[in-house]
């Protein structure tokens, strides 16, 4: 199993954690991956703009001029495309984007995302994180002494509004509760700074 160190909020190792093999060892899957990328990037459309065709557009009754002996091009109706103000012809309408990956393929691409960060080094478990109160300043002490410098994601078990209103300023700083966890948010932020807690949580689902 891999093992990794405990930290404080205080940026001190308080001891060791052993991570599940299942969960936190497995085989990168590059391929599952890109397929749980895509589809999480799907399923954020909401598919509803639209352009209106020659038969929703207002007007265009009446034929614009009689058909011969004008010297100009015959038209039937100022609704058409090829004049200012008439419809569209290939313009999007609403539809559904969004694409559902097998269960076994979603757990997999969760799998390998957190064993890409337990390989690489960027992740770091904390033994608990709790604040009195919404402050950005005590979050960000909180990161500092981490030594956390770039774009992190901070995963707690449960919902918590101090630890969630005290990140949501931070740039580049992102915190989620464990069921929330997605792939994306693992590969688009470098480091992972997840609670002991929430290791538990993510194991738990993960390795059934």
């Amino acid at each position: 199993m891999p093992k990794v160190a405990l930290y404080n909020t205080n940026g001190e190792q308080v001891g060791d954690i052993e991570l599940n093999d299942s969960v936190f060892g497995v085989a990168v899957n590059q391929a599952v991956l890109h397929d749980a990328v895509v589809a999480y990037q799907a399923n954020q459309r909401q598919g509803t703009h639209d352009t209106k065709t020659r038969a929703e557009v207002s007007g265009g009754g009446r034929k614009p001029w009689r058909q011969k002996g004008t010297g100009r091009a015959r038209h039937g109706s100022t609704r058409s495309p090829i004049w200012r103000g008439g419809g569209i012809i290939f313009g999007p309408h609403p539809r559904d984007y969004s694409i559902k990956l097998p269960k076994k393929v979603r757990r997999l691409a969760m799998r390998s995302a957190l064993s890409s960060k337990v390989e690489s080094g960027n992740i770091l478990v904390l033994d608990s994180l709790s604040l009195d109160q919404p402050k950005t300043k005590d979050m960000v002490r909180i990161l500092e002494n981490l030594k956390v410098a770039n774009k992190a994601l901070v995963v707690i078990a449960g919902k918590d509004t101090n630890v969630v209103k005290s990140a949501r300023n931070i740039p580049g700083v992102k915190s989620t509760a464990a069921g929330l966890l997605n792939v994306y948010d693992l590969l688009a932020h470098q480091t992972l700074v997840i609670t002991r807690d929430a290791v538990s949580r993510v194991e738990e689902v993960l390795a059934k």
